[in-house]
């Protein structure tokens, strides 16, 4: 139907100053499904706001802006540290018993069962971060130091203390039980992630899919994952319509 409400497929970011790499998915996800970034608090767009580091302060605020019932069917794509704060959302709107995203979509991240791959910052001193980070490829080698960790360096041990925290709290008992949310994996073919694609069915009881595109880990920029990403949200509208019971 021309008129129908677009189905909102909200984005979770690699890093809090990675929303920018959703701004051309408007183009690519094709009718019917509209692009809505989701910047954390300390990102570029929101400054004056403290960035979290913890699961409490990150639901505090991105939960209020998906707790009023929204009349068309929602889908979460969580890309890197993205993932882990979309299923940490979509669990919590589970656990609260209210409506949560129609599909929960994850994409270069292990899950949190699995090893990251990456240290655990808050015992680690910039220097070693650095290194670590360099060698397996998380950041671009640098030939001054000193100003990448003047720089960058700050923003990225912030989001890995976030996601730290994140799979800890992932581990945490759920009153409301498992989650029940359909879930789609999505890796890239040339992803050197480790176990990006293992074991993410084991944290929802719904179903489970999992899509490869085409490229290395960070598809965000490329046209196929959003087309995909756009499939998958046409998709969940007409199986959500076909069972929603009329009357």
């Amino acid at each position: 139907m021309p008129d129908e409400q677009p189905v909102r497929l909200h984005c979770f970011a690699h890093s809090a100053e990675g929303v920018t790499a959703f701004d051309g998915w408007a183009a690519s996800v094709g009718p019917g499904v509209e692009p809505v970034p989701v910047p954390l608090p300390g990102s570029a767009r929101r400054r004056t706001a403290s960035r979290p580091a913890t699961s409490e302060a990150l639901l505090a605020d991105v939960l209020p802006r998906f707790t009023d019932p929204d009349p068309a069917p929602y889908v979460f794509y969580g890309h890197g540290l993205g993932a882990l704060a979309a299923y940490t959302v979509a669990r919590a709107l589970h656990e609260e018993g209210l409506p949560g995203p129609a599909l929960l979509a994850v994409g270069a991240c292990p899950p949190p069962h699995a090893p990251s791959g990456l240290p655990d910052v808050r015992g680690v001193s910039d220097a070693e971060l650095l290194r670590i980070l360099s060698g397996n490829g998380s950041v671009p080698s640098t030939s001054d130091e000193g100003i990448f960790l003047r720089a960058v360096l700050p923003d990225l041990r912030a989001d890995l203390e976030l996601a730290q925290a994140l799979r800890e709290a992932a581990h945490r008992h759920s009153p409301a039980g498992p989650l029940t949310t359909p879930l789609l994996v999505v890796t890239a073919e040339d992803d050197l992630l480790p176990a990006a694609d293992d074991g993410w069915s084991r944290w929802t009881v719904g179903p489970a899919w999992l899509r490869t595109v085409p490229g290395g880990p960070f598809p965000l920029r490329d046209q196929w994952l959003p087309r995909l990403l756009g499939r998958a949200c046409r998709v969940t509208r007409r199986i959500v319509r076909e069972f929603t019971p009329v009357g």
